[in-house]
């Protein structure tokens, strides 16, 4: 793999001026999955430091449940949706007031943002809680965001906490995402002798993709799983994501100054633009597209639009307007992108004029 050196490592993060900071449950609570206060001081306080240095930062923080499982004293994580949903209004709660007190020890002020999967995929509302963010970062707030989990249920959630921090750093065009949790990194050969953090990771190979999945932890949604796949969304956006041990009360400094601690997943040279990153990240495609091989290559080689002739079958129902996904005889799935027509009128696409996705609908993965 190609690595970076020293400076550039340090040239890479220290540039970065607006911060999306994801502090995963297993670094905010105790033992007992309670709230760790002291935990969650050292945390305040190393983000206060990138303040003074002029740097602004959106914190998403998990923690809602176990907060209010403390508080409704419930020992174990409660498996109706109810009492989860329950546990999660009372704990954010308490968490916010638990953030508000320790940023103002520092003059800091914090704003609330609670956000469902449908208030990113609609284009009025993903603008709108793009254009609230950043009003309070304008006004020197902190914002803290969490999955409105008080109201989500499976169809409207984003799943984890990783992925709602990659689509917020896309959202508001971070220059990086920080991911701390209970891991020094991306562990090659995990629980073995010859085990070894990486440094940098340039390409999410399929290599990459199986260290993830060795090293899950049992404190996390999705361990470091979700963790990559939120690294996919951010270097295709054009942002590094870092992921660090949350626990090392120097970590952020650490990173900034380019030590090497942490592992940096490099940013792609061709990053979507804000569109298209809408069409790939925001979506959950209803159905698929099956091309032939003169298709595939108009589309990824010759940056056309996909016409009738080249769709051999469809998989799935999908209404006009909805995102689809683009796969090969072979069955690989290749594009994204916004369907013209709904798949009733398949029969009958052939007989019809125009594009089934224009290309500046299109995304390619």
């Amino acid at each position: 793999m190609t690595q970076i050196n020293a400076d550039m490592r340090a040239t890479l993060l220290n540039k970065a001026q607006r911060l999306v900071i994801k502090l995963g449950t297993g670094i905010l609570t105790d033992d007992r999955n309670q709230p760790d206060v002291s935990q969650m001081q050292q945390l305040a306080n190393q983000i206060a430091e990138l303040k003074k240095l002029g740097r602004d930062v959106v914190l998403v923080s998990s923690g809602a449940v176990g907060a209010g499982m403390g508080s409704l004293r419930m020992e174990k994580r409660p498996r109706d949706l109810a009492d989860l949903q329950a546990c999660a209004a009372v704990g954010q709660t308490r968490l916010m007031n638990t953030y508000s007190d320790l940023f103002a020890q520092h003059g800091l002020s914090v704003g609330q943002v609670l956000l469902t999967h449908a208030d990113l995929k609609h284009h009025d509302r993903h603008l709108n809680a793009r254009n609230t963010l950043v009003a309070l970062l304008d006004r020197n707030i902190i914002p803290i965001v969490n999955e409105n989990d008080a109201v989500s249920f499976t169809e409207l959630k984003f799943g984890d906490n990783d992925t709602l921090s990659a689509l917020v750093a896309s959202l508001i065009h971070a220059d990086l995402l920080v991911i701390l949790t209970t891991a020094e990194g991306l562990i090659n050969n995990f629980g073995q002798p010859d085990a070894e953090r990486l440094a940098e990771v340039p390409a999410i190979t399929d290599d990459i993709i199986a260290m993830a999945k060795g090293t899950t932890s049992v404190t996390a949604t999705g361990g470091m799983t979700t963790k990559v796949e939120a690294a996919r969304i951010a270097v295709r956006s054009g942002i590094p994501m870092f992921i660090g041990p949350g626990r090392n009360a120097s970590i952020l400094k650490d990173m900034t100054d380019g030590k090497d601690v942490g592992t940096v997943f490099l940013p792609c040279d061709k990053r979507l633009k804000g569109r298209k990153r809408w069409i790939a990240f925001f979506h959950r495609p209803k159905g698929s597209l099956v091309v032939d091989q003169g298709a595939k290559i108009a589309l990824r080689e010759n940056g056309r639009s996909l016409l009738p002739k080249g769709v051999r079958d469809i998989q799935g129902q999908f209404k006009s307007g909805e995102v689809v996904r683009v796969r090969d005889e072979e069955g690989t799935e290749f594009a994204l992108g916004i369907a013209e027509w709904d798949s009733d009128s398949f029969s009958t696409w052939n007989q019809r004029e125009g594009e089934i996705i224009h290309r500046d609908n299109l995304v390619i993965l």
